[in-house]
This record gives structure tokens, sequence and C-alpha cells, in this order.
């Protein structure tokens, strides 16, 4: 039977990538041959040398919304870290949300961002500790989010993202990620439509 500590392996800190290249589909691919388990290196746009007509690709074509919020317990001024998960669609202006420190959001809590242009009130903690949250603001909600919000980069990135759009798939439409669907990161249009003319 496998054990948690089976995936556990060393990735030397040197070797993350803290900016993606200006390249997308120049990353670096590795191939394991499921048959004779050899590993191979290759760059990501090789991969469609690896791609068959009549392949099925799937691609999820969500966007990453910037869904990190840093604000303030209002009356304290203690620092609140809100990451937005989903919206409660049958719930005005409510999303259910990880806070850290959880500890601090209890029920009544009120969380302001960017000095109140944006306010916050826990109104019930749900399943694995998460938060439901109700948002008061002035304007519109996904204006405000985009000035006020940070991308959730994962957390061996440490570089601040300079172009939110660097954290988008070429294809996403649709918002409302919470994180990016980071196996897509590396396609490029050009990539796509050579993969389109190969009726994969």
């Amino acid at each position: 039977m496998m054990e948690l500590h089976d995936f556990y392996y060393d990735l030397p800190q040197e070797l993350i990538a803290q900016d993606p290249l200006s390249d997308r589909s120049a990353s670096r691919l590795m191939l394991l041959d499921k048959n004779t388990g050899e590993i191979e290196h290759k760059i990501f746009k090789d991969i469609i040398d690896y791609l068959n007509p009549g392949d099925c690709l799937v691609i999820n074509d969500t966007k990453v919304i910037p869904a990190r919020l840093i604000g303030e317990r209002v009356g304290t001024g203690a620092t609140i870290e809100v990451l937005l998960l989903k919206r409660k669609e049958d719930m005005k202006d409510v999303w259910e949300v990880l806070v850290k420190p959880g500890k601090k959001a209890k029920i009544g809590t009120k969380i302001s961002f960017g000095d109140g242009r944006l306010v916050a009130e826990v109104i019930d903690i749900v399943e694995e500790g998460n938060r439901l949250i109700q948002f008061t603001y002035e304007g519109i909600f996904e204006e405000i989010l985009d000035e006020l919000g940070q991308m959730p980069l994962p957390p061996y990135i440490t570089h601040k993202l300079q172009d939110k759009n660097r954290y988008q798939t070429v294809y996403a439409k649709h918002e409302g990620s919470a994180a990016a669907p980071t196996a897509g990161l590396h396609f490029t249009k050009e990539l796509l439509e050579r993969i389109q003319e190969k009726r994969c």
C-alpha cells in the first residue's frame, strides 16, 4: 500500500523557477516511458511529438482571479489574509474563503481591505474551518478586487509577480479560479494551433 511519504522528494530551492520564461513553451518537459520507466528531458514545445491524430487534449479554460486579499481586522488592526475560494451564487456578495490566521476570524469579525474600500464580515464557519464572508463596498466588486487582490501564487514562489497575465493560460476565458491550472501555463497560441493542425 502506498504511503504519503512515498511521494516525498528533495527539490533544491535553487531549482524552483521564480519567474516565468518569456517563451512559455520553452519550459522543461519530463517524459516517463510507462513501459520501461525510462525518463527523458525535453522542452515543452516537444509535446506535439507525443500527440497523435485522434488524441483528446482537455483544457481548463478558467481564468485566475486575484483571490488573495491582505486586510486588517477592524478594531485591532491585526493582519488577516483571505483567499477567495468560491462565490455563493444563492447569497449576495458572499464567498467561501480560507482565512489566515483562522483564530482571528470568528463569526462577526470584520476585515477591512484597502483602507475600507472593501469590508468583509465573517458570517459562518463551514467545512474544514473555511469561512463564509459577506463583502460590502461601493462600485463594482471585480474592479475593486482587481486593484486590491493579488494572484494566489504557490508558497514556493517567493518573487512578486510583475504581470498578472503570466499566471493565466493563453486560453483562459471564464473568471473564477483561485489557482492557475498550472499544467496549461506552458501552451502558447502557436503551439495550440500546431496541435490543431495535427488534428489532435
